[in-house]
């Protein structure tokens, strides 16, 4: 849910100052300008969100002030940015480097340091999608938030809204968005790996102490909200290429107009929710005037941080359906991902694989995982084969975050990294 990302880059050519007001036909320019760049394909950026755990009293939320002063002049030591997340997941954002091995490398170093310095102050970050003991409780005070949970509440999503932004967490993949010419190709082929890539990474069996009898109750929460917000961009004009037709960019700059505007800033800087639903469009064309004036570049770029479907165009390819796994296995997702979108022959095996599997996600999961395979680099092969001898004997790791939390209870899963 940061606003920043690990493959975050200077702005377009079509980019605007950010105190300038604007209409619906320059908002449509700034976002379609910022929507995807072009570039070859390699780089790979990870972010990983996780649970920040009291170990004396895994029940109780950690307190803002303990979880700040913890991790106050921590800078990690491979160039991740640290940033905590409205219940107090603490989310770790790798610089984006040359293929999954690198990235991996960095982010798990990163990850050992904050692990260490928090568990100097008895904090365990737990690894999975969900917070599996306690209920939604907002600690980060920061107006954003608090503007979210506005906005949500004034929309009939109060409950899923507290729950998405203080009892999940996931791991994104960001991937370059390449020549432009294989824009369409690369959108409608991701998009279509999406639902198998969800069900590998499904690893929230319970959410605050309840099942749903899914693998991922993450993913529950995320269906049910604001679907203006999360769900993909439709088709867009001209195209049979997927979600974002010919056009992603301009696919995505509608999807991002049509989208519910979801807090403004005040005069002093100062996060605001709107409690009525209104538009970008509405609010760009005057329609509906927000604040008594029309949205900046600022303001646009403050309501491109509120989508969330499964994937977001940012420059790259954000894939956002992924639920946090335990150190075990998240670098092994992260590998068959970058592999099934970025190697052409790993990608082509994929998308074959999804195509005979129709509905069947648990065997296109399978399948991804030997499709990938030839292309995961060998640091990770291990991690990759591994997690396929798991699923051949009928298990996954969410089956082992549940077994862990009905044998001793969901409050002893702060070792849930230990899991194999």
């Amino acid at each position: 849910m940061s606003a920043t990302s690990s493959l975050e880059r200077s702005p377009g050519d079509g980019a605007v100052e950010h105190d300038t007001p604007l209409d619906v036909d320059r908002v449509l320019a700034h976002v379609t300008a910022g929507a995807l760049r072009e570039g070859p394909v390699g780089s790979v950026g990870l972010e990983l969100e996780r649970h920040a755990v009291d170990v004396r009293e895994p029940g109780r939320r950690v307190a803002w002030d303990r979880l700040t002063g913890a991790l106050r002049g921590v800078v990690p030591v491979a160039g991740s940015r640290v940033t905590l997340e409205p219940g107090g997941q603490v989310e770790l954002s790798g610089p984006p480097l040359p293929g999954a091995a690198a990235a991996v490398e960095a982010l798990r170093r990163d990850a050992a340091q904050v692990d260490a310095v928090l568990a100097a102050d008895g904090i365990a970050l737990l690894s999975t999608g969900t917070d599996l003991v306690r209920a939604p409780e907002r600690v980060n005070p920061a107006s954003r938030y608090a503007a979210m949970a506005g906005h949500f509440a004034a929309v009939g999503h109060a409950a899923d809204g507290a729950a998405m932004m203080c009892s999940t967490a996931s791991l994104q993949v960001n991937l370059d968005a390449g020549p432009a010419h294989r824009w369409p190709h690369r959108l409608a082929h991701l998009h279509r790996l999406v639902p198998a890539l969800a069900a590998l990474g499904a690893c929230s069996p319970l959410l605050a102490g309840r099942a749903d009898g899914t693998r991922s109750t993450r993913q529950g929460v995320w269906r049910r909200l604001e679907p203006g917000r999360c769900t993909r961009p439709a088709a867009g004009p001209g195209g049979t290429g997927g979600p974002a037709g010919a056009d992603p960019a301009g696919a995505w700059a509608a999807f991002a107009l049509a989208a519910p505007v979801m807090l403004v800033r005040d005069d002093a800087g100062a996060c605001r929710a709107v409690r009525e639903p209104v538009s970008l469009a509405d609010w760009a064309s005057g329609r509906r005037p927000l604040g008594g004036r029309a949205p900046t570049a600022a303001d646009v770029d403050l309501h491109l941080s509120t989508l969330w479907p499964p994937v977001r165009l940012r420059g790259f390819l954000e894939l956002r359906v992924l639920d946090t796994l335990p150190a075990a296995w998240w670098p092994g997702l992260a590998a068959v991902v970058a592999a099934v979108v970025d190697d052409e022959g790993a990608a082509d095996a994929a998308a074959a694989v999804v195509d005979a599997c129709g509905r069947d996600t648990a065997r296109a999961a399978r399948g991804l995982l030997d499709a990938a395979l030839p292309a995961v680099p060998g640091a990770l092969r291990g991690c990759v084969e591994a997690w396929a001898d798991l699923l051949d004997a009928g298990r996954h790791p969410a089956d082992l975050v549940l077994d862990r939390a009905r044998r001793s209870g969901p409050a002893a899963c702060p070792t849930a990294e230990e899991l194999r």
